[in-house]
């Protein structure tokens, strides 16, 4: 059972899912939403443009029907006479156009914003494949497209033959109209009924939005299995990171024993704890720990140090308060200036005695640790 539900798509997509979705161009699309503002857009702009512009078509079409007798007889000239109707035609509808234009490149980012994605443009020949058609046609998505489709026609023919039932005399008397107010009249009602299925189509969009959304997130939904490879590929294998741990710990350590040699003594505790500390007074500003470690660790810094003839002194709460609170190839804590002092005035005073003779210095018995500096 637990084999089963980790392969069942139950886990919102991550964010990594979504970037690859999105760089692969899947982002939540409504051709509703796009329709609707271009649908909107046209009927505004024939709202407010319908009456100027039905009559500039209107003056091209009467000029364009008006044939001039030296034209009849010079079809370069009738060429050029097109030519002028059309360019005039077009710079007419050159600003519905061009709010159409618009329109339709910025719709589709109120969704999901800008996107451009070159894999998106690469020819995918499985889609070829008649199986897969068939499939598509009669799957979920399908259906709810057919339902989609039924549901949008029967509301924009209900809207407009509302639109045009309640219009019905004003579009029977365009007849008695004169041409003129007829065009300005004919504008306005195309505008109306426009407006009116656009209006329509708030319903459809309200419903497709929402769904496309769901549908776009359960269809990136991912399993378990494929979360924890994710997250195994973003972090690494912890197996792979243990042991790299592992390694640089090990590196670490032998970088920390090499440094023993060159310690000036080794406090210990004296079986548990040892710190190693190194005070060159020409480049240091106060003594540093250059090895510290508890146990096996400790042990074998002590063996080292035996061997190097690095002095050893038992200063249990000392080699407590440096091993807890001082760092690593770092100086020691302010606070422990004078306890590292005496111990280091010790071997100083051991050095010369070694080395010119004279009387033997004793190793202090009781280190001044603050309290609140040993830990046990």
């Amino acid at each position: 059972m637990a084999e089963d539900s980790d392969l069942e798509r139950t886990e919102s997509a991550t964010p990594k899912r979504l970037e690859k979705a999105r760089e692969d161009g899947q982002v939540a699309r409504s051709q509703e939403l796009t329709t609707f503002t271009l649908l909107l857009a046209a009927s505004t702009g024939i709202w407010f443009m319908g009456s100027g512009l039905i009559g500039k078509l209107s003056s091209i079409m009467r000029e364009g029907i008006q044939i001039e007798r030296i034209l009849a007889f010079q079809t370069d000239l009738m060429l050029n006479r097109l030519y002028e109707l059309s360019s005039e035609g077009l710079f007419a509808l050159a600003p519905l156009l061009f709010l159409l234009l618009t329109v339709a490149i910025f719709a589709p980012m109120l969704m999901s914003g800008w996107l451009f994605s070159s894999k998106a443009l690469i020819p995918d020949f499985k889609r070829l494949n008649p199986m897969k058609g068939f499939s598509r046609i009669f799957s979920t998505h399908g259906l709810t497209e057919l339902v989609k489709a039924i549901v949008k026609t029967l509301v924009i023919g209900s809207v407009a033959t509302l639109v045009f039932w309640q219009n019905k005399e004003g579009v029977l008397s365009l007849i008695a109209t004169p041409i003129d107010l007829g065009i300005a009249r004919t504008g306005e009602l195309l505008g109306l009924s426009f407006v009116s299925i656009a209006g329509a189509m708030v319903l459809i969009v309200a419903i497709d939005v929402p769904f496309q959304i769901w549908e776009h997130s359960r269809k990136l939904k991912m399993t378990k299995e494929e979360i924890r490879k994710e997250a195994k590929e973003d972090e690494g294998d912890p197996l792979v990171k243990g042991r790299i741990r592992n390694l640089q710990r090990e590196a670490a350590r032998r970088r920390m024993m090499a440094e023993i040699p060159k310690a000036d003594v080794i406090v210990t505790n004296p079986t548990h704890y040892a710190v190693a500390l190194r005070y060159q007074s020409e480049s240091m500003n106060a003594p540093k720990v250059v090895a510290k470690g508890v146990h096996l660790l400790a042990a074998r810094m002590r063996e080292i140090a035996a061997e190097n003839r690095i002095p050893i002194l038992a200063a249990p709460p000392l080699a407590r308060a440096l091993y807890h609170h001082a760092e690593l190839d770092s100086e020691i804590p302010e606070i422990l200036y004078t306890a590292v002092a005496e111990i280091l005035a010790y071997i100083f005073q051991l050095r010369r005695y070694q080395e010119y003779g004279g009387s033997i210095p004793q190793p202090p018995c009781d280190v001044p640790v603050p309290d609140e500096l040993d830990l046990p």
